[in-house]
């Protein structure tokens, strides 16, 4: 079942979005987004590296997962360590989230982490060793917090690989890229009242685990202006 919303979740226009057609129908969809206020580039680490733990939220302990969205996200795992152990560079994610809790908006993909560190995470999903889908967080602070831009590239670019490009077109069509977006800007806007509240905490960094909570269909006392 989802979690109360707690915190405010951002509108889309908090933040700068572009879509760019690029050659042989590959996507760029870019969310440049207000800074987080209170927020560092350390913390930001921290949290993708232990992105498999639990934290204190409205008075119970849940999987942080679920609290970084608490309707649209459904399950996270590391489904594959990384070389030197832990959710860090090499390392497979596997991530469950319904965009608005829409069913046909449902993502369940296992991405490889091809960069995790103080500067920002980077996910690919290929097919065949070819890099069919990225998506790019990358942060640095600034003088409001922290300045947090996103990346998604959906297709590959060669021209003879084109036909691979329509099929990841119908597989993620306009109104679920858009979707995604306001989801993306309402998850990365929680992490401004859930980092400082996590980093002011006495609470131990727990041991990362396979599987965590399951969201539930958006309810409509959600604090947001009606996008993982």
């Amino acid at each position: 079942m989802s979690l109360p919303v707690l915190y405010p979740l951002r509108s889309v226009d908090t933040a700068a979005v572009h879509y760019v057609d690029c050659p042989h129908g590959r996507r760029r969809i870019t969310i440049d987004h207000r800074p987080l206020a209170g927020v560092t580039p350390a913390m930001l680490l921290d949290w993708f590296t232990h992105l498999g733990g639990t934290m204190q939220y409205g008075g119970h302990v849940v999987d942080r997962y679920h609290a970084w969205h608490p309707v649209d996200h459904i399950r996270w795992e590391l489904a594959r360590p990384a070389p030197g152990g832990g959710a860090a560079e090499g390392a497979r994610f596997h991530m469950v989230e319904a965009f608005g809790a829409r069913p046909e908006f449902l993502v369940d993909e296992i991405a490889r982490v091809e960069k995790l560190d103080e500067t920002g995470i980077r996910l690919v999903l290929r097919i065949g060793g070819v890099p069919v889908f990225q998506l790019e967080h990358t942060w640095s602070a600034c003088a409001d917090g922290a300045h947090y831009v996103t990346v998604m590239d959906l297709g590959v670019r060669s021209r003879a690989l084109a036909p691979v490009n329509r099929i990841m077109r119908r597989r993620f069509p306009e109104e679920k890229a858009r979707a995604w977006v306001r989801h993306n800007i309402e998850e990365v806007g929680q992490l401004e009242h859930l980092l400082p509240r996590l980093a002011g905490s006495d609470e131990a960094e727990p041991a990362q685990r396979a599987e965590c909570g399951h969201g539930a269909p958006r309810g409509e006392d959600q604090q947001a202006e009606p996008v993982h």
